[in-house]
């Protein structure tokens, strides 16, 4: 494992971006920041993080004879390996909000983006940047925000907190590159924030739909029982879930 620690950079999926532009990063190469000065999250939104506090960081991931139709379970994978190391912190009530939001307490503390690399027409790999609160105290105008500190009262070594995550990586992306599809989606699904209760949904033309979240197709879309008794299926462009 390669791990380049930086002071400050824009974002550290642009660097190894970057990097995997020219030749691409060895396998599990990281790339750690003390400052973002332009941390992306999902659709395009800014990563909001005070400097020094917590632990923003990208992985890359290379991939052998990859299906890019099966690129959602780089996600599961994130997602699980996130929640199981910060199990080991004692995290409390710790749950995924679709499609791979970490919750604790339903507070916000993880956001996620998994950028692929494809060259030649061929799925290389994977830059997964993650960026965790730690330490942080406060966040203005952000309710639903909260950190690892926030949560249990504890200041914690943002390097062992690195480690611990890095060290899940492996053990999920394992069962990926074993092929264990099954084993990934249900422990998955059964993470999943508002997963079996009724909730609202805001529709990408603004209409609020009512429904009950069941789970998460092979591609990641999500499949909700609505109120006139069916399944329907959405995609991250077409509705979010409020809470």
């Amino acid at each position: 494992m390669y791990i380049i620690k930086l002071d400050a950079i824009d974002s550290t999926n642009t660097y190894l971006k970057g990097m995997a532009s020219i030749n691409l990063p060895k396998d599990y190469t990281v790339v750690v920041a003390e400052q973002q000065t332009k941390g992306r999250g999902q659709m395009g939104t800014q990563w909001q993080t005070e400097v020094g506090k917590n632990l923003t960081a990208s992985v890359f991931k290379h991939f052998y004879n990859f299906k890019v139709e099966n690129q959602f379970y780089i996600s599961m994978v994130v997602s699980l390996a996130v929640c199981k190391a910060l199990e080991g912190f004692r995290i409390p009530k710790l749950r995924i909000k679709w499609p791979n939001d970490i919750l604790s307490a339903e507070k916000k503390i993880c956001g996620v983006l998994i950028e692929n690399v494809i060259k030649n027409n061929k799925f290389q790999g994977s830059i997964i940047g993650f960026g965790l609160n730690v330490n942080q105290k406060f966040f203005d105008a952000l309710p639903k925000a909260s950190s690892m500190s926030l949560l249990t009262g504890i200041v914690f070594d943002k390097d062992e907190v690195l480690s611990k995550i890095l060290k899940q990586l492996q053990v999920y992306f394992k069962l990926l590159e074993n092929q264990k599809f099954d084993v990934l989606k249900t422990e998955y699904e059964a993470s999943l924030f508002r997963r079996d209760k009724p909730s609202t949904f805001k529709m990408s033309n603004n209409e609020i739909l009512l429904g009950i979240i069941q789970g998460v197709t092979e591609t990641g879309k999500l499949k909700v029982w609505t109120e006139d008794e069916i399944i329907k299926i959405f995609d991250l462009k077409e509705a979010t879930l409020l809470y």
